[in-house]
């Protein structure tokens, strides 16, 4: 059978076009064509880091780095060492494109847009003369002998190689197309989301954030790190750290649990209790709900106090014991019903998809199929928030091009 291409590339976003690049880069006689089954490309690099795109994360140790991912750090970790942190910097840099780091280790383009990244993309995948189409859907993936028929909602295309990179699924429906070529699918669950509490008391404190220690009751989930109060519940990156963590565990529990806030991580109980108990000695004529602590506001402080059925008028001295307790209890282990998620800035990340057992991660090749490859989302890797899932996009498309360079 003749075959017409040498690579069919199956999904438009970040992983997708970085193998297109890389293999075109390795082989620049590869006949390559790129398919997105929507109207969009890039789509996921448009919104990222609220439409400035978080490229990667400037951790360079590599070890460190794989383990910013609750699934998949191993696999990482091996893709690392073919495009690192640095090289990723690099290859944007020597086309023009220069990224910044952040105070929390984000890196962004310094222009601040999407569009940036965007246009590299696009512009490297025209000079390499790599056809895009789009609103193409692959129907049917028949292997042959030394290649591929695939049906689309076009037509037909015979290619040597695949690169799947369609990205994460809600739904285990999702992955049947993959199923049913032999692939183990581990099923997906959203990763990566903040916490709702509908109607809960600290509303009124939307906006503002504290350094917390939180842990859900019937999961072995511990995270320490910024918190952010919202209308709607709780987020910030230790809310969505546990998401992450805790994503199939959180699952499990329908999403209906009792998150507890240690509201002081810094102190331990009996520390707080003993600076309490000074108050009450010291200053027993001061109000309670007069702030005390530097690392709380005065209308936290005021919040707590109320939760533990302290009234604005009660001074230290006049604190019954009850109250008291239950205010160290507030501080330390406050419990708040979560009841659903929302997703974190439109940006919808899973956990689960392609069993890594399946796949080769010093190619990306499939071990079942030769000639079939994978990378970025559809396979069962997910990082914390922080440019994580695209490093993992850039590297996994860089080395399943690479791969499929050589063997073409």
């Amino acid at each position: 059978m003749i075959y017409k291409n040498d690579l069919l590339v199956i999904g438009g976003g970040a992983a997708g076009f970085f193998g297109a690049l890389a293999a075109a880069k390795h082989n620049t006689s590869l006949k390559i064509v790129l398919l997105e089954k929507s109207t969009h490309l890039l789509s996921k690099v448009k919104i990222s880091g609220g439409s400035r795109c978080n490229v990667t994360h400037d951790l360079t140790d590599k070890k460190a780095f794989s383990e910013k991912y609750p699934r998949g750090s191993k696999h990482v970790f091996r893709l690392l060492h073919q495009l690192s942190v640095e090289d990723t910097i690099d290859w944007f840099m020597q086309r023009g494109v220069e990224l910044k780091a952040e105070l929390d280790g984000r890196m962004f383009p310094v222009t601040d847009r999407s569009q940036t990244i965007i246009d590299c993309l696009m512009n490297e995948a025209k000079s390499y003369g790599i056809e895009i189409r789009v609103s193409e859907t692959v129907l049917e993936i028949l292997k042959e002998t030394d290649g591929f028929h695939v049906k689309t909602s076009a037509g037909q295309i015979l290619t040597k190689n695949i690169l799947i990179a369609t990205g994460g699924h809600p739904r285990t429906e999702g992955f049947n197309w993959l199923k049913e070529m032999g692939f183990n699918i581990e099923q997906p669950v959203p990763s990566l989301f903040t916490f709702n509490l509908p109607d809960h008391p600290l509303k009124n404190l939307m906006g503002v954030a504290q350094e917390v220690r939180l842990s859900v009751d019937g999961a072995k989930l511990r995270e320490t790190g910024p918190m952010l109060i919202t209308h709607w519940g709780f987020s910030g990156p230790a809310v969505l750290r546990a998401s992450a963590w805790g994503a199939r565990e959180l699952a499990a529990l329908n999403y209906n649990f009792t998150v507890r806030i240690n509201w002081m991580p810094e102190l331990n109980p009996e520390d707080i209790r003993e600076w309490l108990q000074k108050q009450r000695v010291s200053s027993g004529k001061k109000l309670v709900v007069s702030r005390i602590f530097d690392s709380l506001t005065q209308r936290l402080w005021e919040a707590l106090c109320s939760r533990a059925g302290i009234n604005n008028e009660v001074k230290w001295a006049e604190l019954p014991a009850k109250n008291f307790n239950r205010l160290i209890e507030t501080i330390t282990a406050d419990g708040y019903q979560v009841r659903g998620k929302t997703t974190f800035k439109e940006e919808f990340v899973t956990c689960g998809g392609v069993s890594l057992n399946d796949i080769d991660s010093q190619t990306c090749e499939a071990k079942k199929i030769p000639g079939l490859f994978f990378a970025g989302e559809v396979l069962d890797v997910d990082g914390i928030t922080g440019g994580f899932n695209f490093q993992h996009a850039w590297s996994s498309g860089f080395v399943a091009g690479k791969a499929i360079a050589k063997r073409s």
